[in-house]
């Protein structure tokens, strides 16, 4: 596949970003049957080698989608799969076998991370939409022919970032968006946890360590919040006694013109979890979200904002499962309801800054 300039690439992105991806060849998954029920949109995934691959269980519980199958190419990986509820009962097939399943529209690419990009690129070729898991690999290139060749049949290609949709996230940008917390300056992320021996080895064939494994989420919701930074410094080690190579402690400085954000990821955090955090300080305001995973928002304001108090105060939300709503809004995306929240160009953007928030080169 031909790859065309980058500035002629923002060009085709930024034209494809003014409409939503719709399917250009199958109207049928506009269409309601006769009784105005939707049709559910056909859905596969190739590969199970991902740590968050057993999110099929959402898609198979929605009733947007009817899951047709998987494809894994790893007989061990396969077996021990099919064990167990997200894959059971359904079919196991060879990735052309899939691909070119009658009315397939969408897949899930669920491989391990060094295989994420191929299976991209090969669902595009296909022209099917895609749901590609993160991180978008240790080279920008090879995404960003994936997102040139997407962005000219209008496909739709959803990165896997699993907090884009969480409802303390969401409430953070409309405040942000409505100006209550004023002009934000500082910005603080943190994503760490323990992890086991047997992961590390996983996770160590990557250069670019728990930035580029776990910290990807956060350099996903700094860059949509503030933008693509202008200066990046990225500070990595290795702490552990355990002599895998994994960069297991690291930090990235975003700058931007009057602001700083910190993104921190490590694989030595005893009850991580509980302390994964989004903070935003503000000229007016601090929004402080921790943690991440079952979001509770502490909010301080200097002045009342549309139902909100003065000072410190607390927002609670419900029990948040993830990706539920991306599921729900890729569905509202393929049907032509509405437009891509995050573009072509974000995701771009995403990937750019979190290689170099890894140490990583982008060429």
């Amino acid at each position: 596949m031909a790859s065309i300039g980058r500035r002629q690439f923002t060009g085709v992105l930024a034209a494809a970003a003014l409409a939503a991806p719709v399917l250009g060849d199958s109207p049928d998954v506009l269409r309601a049957d006769d009784s105005g029920k939707k049709k559910p949109i056909r859905i596969g995934q190739i590969g199970v080698g991902h740590s968050h691959a057993t999110k099929l269980a959402v898609y198979r519980q929605s009733p947007d989608y009817e899951v047709v199958g998987i494809a894994e190419p790893d007989p061990e990986l396969r077996k021990r799969a099919a064990a167990i509820s997200p894959y059971r009962d359904l079919p196991w097939l060879t990735r052309d076998q899939l691909l070119n399943v009658s009315g397939l529209q969408a897949v899930l690419v669920e491989t391990r991370v060094p295989d994420l990009l191929t299976a991209a690129e090969a669902c595009i070729a296909a022209g099917k939409h895609v749901h590609l898991d993160k991180p978008a690999g240790e080279s920008l290139p090879p995404f960003r022919r994936i997102l040139e060749a997407a962005a000219r049949q209008k496909l739709l290609v959803q990165m896997g970032y699993m907090f884009r949709y969480n409802p303390a996230v969401v409430l953070l940008r409309e405040f942000l968006k409505k100006g209550y917390l004023g002009k934000p300056f500082e910005v603080h992320a943190v994503m760490s946890k323990v992890v086991p021996p047997v992961d590390r080895r996983r996770m160590a064939w990557s250069r670019g360590g728990m930035m580029l494994e776990l910290g990807s989420h956060l350099i996903d919701l700094v860059v949509g919040l503030l933008g693509k930074p202008c200066q990046i410094h990225s500070f990595a080690e290795h702490v552990s006694p355990t002599d895998d190579g994994l960069l297991d402690n690291m930090l990235a400085v975003l700058r931007y013109p009057k602001t700083l954000a910190s993104v921190k990821s490590s694989a030595l955090e005893v009850e991580g979890f509980e302390r994964r955090h989004l903070v935003v300080c503000g000229t007016e305001g601090t929004f402080h979200i921790q943690p991440l995973d079952n979001p509770s928002a502490r909010v301080a304001l200097a002045k009342a904002q549309g139902g909100y108090r003065k000072g410190y105060q607390d927002v609670r939300f419900g029990k948040y499962e993830r990706y539920v709503a991306d599921a729900a809004d890729m569905a509202r995306i393929l049907r032509g309801e509405k437009q891509a929240d995050f573009s072509y160009e974000h995701d771009l953007a995403v990937q750019e800054t979190l290689l170099k928030a890894s140490g990583l080169p982008c060429d």
